[in-house]
């Protein structure tokens, strides 16, 4: 018995010692802190309040996450609040959608869209599909799209291999299109064997050459693929217009390297335009030069600020004839995301779709090109009441991003631009990518794809007619200065068909 006493207070005595050890560590580490922040000049906090001052920084880091999950009411934070991203969530999740005892969505403030039901709202047994739309139908090869809702550029290199390989077989299992986004053309893209958007950026990584121009031979083995139904020339992208893509250097392995023709651990910053469109006309001739390698239908996406541009755009299609004209334009909204910007262009450049997007088909109107240019519209539309007011306005298709990352897992950690993004869609840490099984979230893609239809479908039914693709201006109502709603149609002008 004395032998086990013995033996309890050895260890008793051992554990006493490892932790008078354990503290004099800490104490020591403390008085080191404490000289290095007393004698340091570079942080005046840190200067005048040595050791706690560290705290400051810690909570800086923790308030984030303490707000998004304990502080903030459901519809109060930026980008996406709590309400926008549980509606992802659920419909990604396939369940159930609905709310009980009432709304928590502020109808007061300006801006609030609102839609006008109607008193006979259209039976299940009289909807109908939405109605496909034939993108470029001159082309050799044009593309018919049935699906509203599709998922936007985001590029192989800022999203992980497993993030893309869900997204490439969740497309295809929803009947929706994905766009590479301007990092090239990935075998990730392919594997899922749904229809692809090839989006050709400024620096042309993926059918580049030496130089960085555009490469024909390149090009034409991209759109050699099946899959590849349209090429999208981008000019500018809504968290950054003004300034090209942010690949930092640890995101740029030897295959995004491979793939987009780059050097390997090597930041990749692409030209802020393309460098051989100086203006409309050179333009409209490198879209005649990429749909005529490569028979497609192709069009341009771009931020809208000023609206001159777009005068003379459209007067020089007029004048060359309607086979100029770009067979779609995608809109991007100001409020759209990137995995890196800098802050003084994603907080201050360009317009939001509430006015960019009237604005483009107002004007495709004026100049009789409405039926002839499809309209595309990216930015912020996560929701089924933001794809039906983009209906409404005049939009042909949907496009979202952030939604579909939502749709994958994303948290919001607002990480995108490092390489710790936790949920493994943005990093290519292997260890943090481990947590994003391709197979289950393609089928969460599809939910959300499947739902989101379902939901506008709901919306449109509601308002009286058969199906989303009817929605017009009259439908929606959006709140003004004097905290009464107006109609679009009076706010916009009549729907341009």
């Amino acid at each position: 018995m004395s032998e086990h006493f013995t033996t309890l207070f050895t260890l008793l005595e051992y554990l006493t010692y490892l932790f008078v050890f354990a503290v004099g560590l800490v104490v020591l580490w403390i008085l080191a802190l404490y000289v290095m922040d007393i004698t340091q000049n570079r942080n005046a906090i840190l200067r005048n309040f040595p050791v706690v001052g560290h705290f400051r920084f810690l909570f800086q880091t923790l308030g984030k996450f303490f707000r998004q999950y304990f502080f903030a009411m459901d519809r109060e934070e930026l980008p996406f609040n709590r309400a926008e991203r549980n509606w992802v969530y659920h419909a990604a999740q396939d369940i159930d959608n609905t709310a009980a005892f009432g709304s928590t969505r502020d109808l007061r403030p300006r801006g609030t869209v609102l839609f006008v039901n109607c008193p006979y709202p259209t039976l299940d047994r009289d909807a109908t599909p939405t109605a496909p739309l034939t993108i470029g139908p001159q082309c050799p090869h044009p593309y018919t799209a049935t699906s509203i809702f599709n998922i936007s550029a985001m590029s192989y290199g800022a999203l992980s291999r497993p993030a893309v390989r869900a997204l490439s077989a969740g497309a295809k299992l929803a009947g929706c299109w994905l766009n590479t986004g301007e990092g090239g053309l990935s075998p990730w893209h392919l594997e899922g064997g749904g229809d692809i958007v090839f989006q050709i950026g400024t620096a042309k990584y993926g059918v580049r050459n030496a130089e960085g121009g555009l490469d024909d031979d390149r090009l034409r083995e991209v759109a050699a693929h099946p899959q590849v139904r349209m090429i999208e020339l981008k000019l500018s992208q809504g968290a950054k217009p003004g300034k090209g893509g942010i690949l930092p250097a640890d995101k740029v392995t030897p295959e995004v390297a491979s793939i987009r023709g780059i050097p390997v651990h090597t930041a990749s910053i692409s030209p802020n335009r393309h460098p051989e469109i100086d203006n409309e006309d050179d333009l409209l001739d490198m879209i005649h030069r990429i749909r005529t390698v490569t028979g497609k239908p192709t069009g341009f996406k771009a931020v809208i600020g000023a609206s001159g541009w777009l005068d003379r755009l459209f007067e020089s299609i007029n004048r060359r004839g309607p086979d100029s004209a770009p067979d779609f334009i995608t809109i991007d909204s100001a409020d759209g995301g990137s995995g890196a910007a800098p802050a003084s262009l994603m907080d201050y450049m360009g317009l939001p779709l509430r006015e960019s997007l009237p604005m483009v088909v107002n004007k495709l109107g004026e100049y009789g090109l409405r039926e002839r240019i499809r309209v595309i519209v990216s930015g912020r539309l996560v929701t089924p009441g933001d794809v039906a007011w983009a209906l409404c306005v005049g939009a042909d298709f949907i496009n979202s991003a952030r939604g579909f990352m939502l749709a994958l897992g994303c948290i919001q950690a607002m990480q995108c631009n490092r390489n710790t993004c936790p949920t493994g869609i943005t990093t290519h840490n292997p260890r943090l990518q481990k947590g994003l099984n391709p197979a289950d979230k393609a089928v969460r893609v599809k939910h959300y794809v499947e739902n989101m239809r379902h939901e506008v479908g709901v919306i449109a039914h509601s308002c009286g007619v058969h199906e989303p693709r009817q929605l017009r201006r009259f439908h929606a109502r959006m709140v003004t200065e004097d905290g009464q709603s107006r109609p679009l149609n009076e706010l916009y002008g009549d729907d341009v068909l």
